[in-house]
């Protein structure tokens, strides 16, 4: 178990706990995180699970793959940190993990 800190644009902030081996756009979804639309499901075949990763976590994160790069280009107000959520998988290593809603998913 991990707990993941959702931060929406405004500042408001909630902190939920998930499952090593769901994605954090699971968790988002299971717990009804504002500003995480989730259209395709996962698939990464979308950019409405688009989030910023905190400085701090970005290492532990990565990177995002190619693909996720390619989907990354449709995002709103997309940033260095820029990922989507539904490919960064929970590990015991991301307890903690912050990260922020942009103010719109395109």
């Amino acid at each position: 178990m991990a707990k993941i800190t959702f931060k929406e644009s405004n500042g408001t902030e909630r902190t939920v706990e998930a499952e090593n081996g769901m994605t954090v756009m699971e968790a988002a979804i299971k717990n009804m995180i504002p500003g995480i639309d989730a259209d395709c499901g996962g698939a990464c075949a979308c950019a409405t699970c688009h989030v910023y990763v905190d400085e701090a976590w970005t290492g532990k994160v990565g990177k995002p793959e190619s693909m996720e790069e390619d989907m990354l280009d449709f995002a709103f107000d997309v940033r260095e940190n820029s990922r989507l959520s539904c490919q960064i998988k929970i590990t015991d290593e991301l307890d903690g993990l912050v990260v922020t809603t942009p103010d719109k998913q395109f």
